[in-house]
């Protein structure tokens, strides 16, 4: 197979717009003698005659033409690369894979995944749920991109307390007393968190949400009698309409209205939780990963508090 110049084919598709080897060596910056030697070796290569005599200049063959049809579609094409590696290098196309709890996939992922695909429909992404302890995990591993978790206390600069990932936090997620609709406190005028410090709890076994309840727990004053363990947001809530425990559950998981369940602000003693973005340390340069990212913290931005979107018997 023949190896392709592509400064070659680019030199007789000049000759044919400007009709001389002057003219053409003139718009290409190159001596006339230059011209003439690439299009000589051009021939040489291509094992046909490219060139004719006409008088004292010379014409292109009908070979040459021939290679000029294909050359001007191999040049499109080309372009048509150097767009596509543009857009990979400016982040409006690639694949970008976004591991993310639950309760942030339609609050947070959906939006901004869904504002990524109007803007750049040439970046592609997939989303993993996990738990929010496991998104390090598959980081790690080099499963994902970008891992959506959670902690007590917002990350302690860009990096927080571990070098192998950059932390930003994204958004601040109020929680709210979850108590049995039949509960003594379920109609208190004023519900502070430390007026359940007798209360049986349901919350996780490990992870970041068993942190979360055991911390604003503390803050509060107290440390919480683990009645049950569960994580899953349903089962949890089911287990307090059942009269079985209180819990803290988050704004984002936006559990409305629930039969048996009421759902209360502690006005003095509020604890949050707060929503991390993470990526494998010097990964955010990425300009893919940094389209994520920014699209995640628009999303979080817009979502604003998410105290609005709830309603809550106080």
């Amino acid at each position: 197979m023949t190896d392709w110049d592509l400064r070659k084919l680019r030199v007789l598709r000049a000759l044919e717009e400007f009709g001389t080897v002057r003219a053409t060596a003139e718009a290409l910056c190159m001596t006339p003698s230059a011209v003439s030697q690439q299009l000589s070796s051009l021939s040489q290569q291509v094992g046909v005659a490219l060139l004719e005599a006409h008088g004292r200049r010379v014409r292109l063959t009908d070979a040459a033409h021939a290679l000029l049809r294909h050359t001007d579609i191999v040049l499109a094409q080309l372009e048509r690369a150097e767009a596509e590696l543009e857009g990979f290098a400016r982040g409006e196309a690639g694949h970008v894979r976004v591991g993310a709890f639950a309760t942030a996939i339609p609050s947070l992922v959906v939006p901004a995944l869904g504002a990524l695909r109007r803007t750049y429909p040439g970046l592609t992404t997939k989303v993993h749920q996990a738990e929010a302890a496991e998104v390090y995990d598959l980081l790690s591993a080099g499963e994902i991109d970008v891992g959506l978790s959670l902690a007590a206390q917002a990350p302690a600069g860009p990096v927080g307390h571990d070098g192998r990932y950059d932390r930003r936090e994204l958004l601040t997620d109020p929680l709210d007393a979850a108590l049995p609709a039949h509960h003594r406190l379920a109609d208190a005028r004023a519900l502070r968190l430390r007026d359940l410090s007798e209360e049986p709890w349901i919350y996780g076994a490990s992870g970041p949400w068993r942190d979360i309840t055991v911390a604003a727990c503390a803050q509060a004053g107290f440390v919480p009698r683990q009645a049950h363990v569960a994580s899953d947001w349903r089962a949890i809530l089911d287990m307090v309409a059942a009269g079985m425990g209180v819990a803290l559950i988050p704004r984002l998981a936006a559990v409305n209205d629930v039969p048996g369940v009421s759902l209360r602000v502690p006005h003095a003693d509020q604890p949050r939780r707060h929503v991390v973005s993470a990526v494998r340390s010097g990964a955010g340069g990425r300009p893919q990963v940094a389209a994520v990212l920014r699209a995640l913290a628009d999303a979080a931005a817009g979502l604003g508090s998410p105290n609005v979107q709830l309603r809550r018997t106080d």
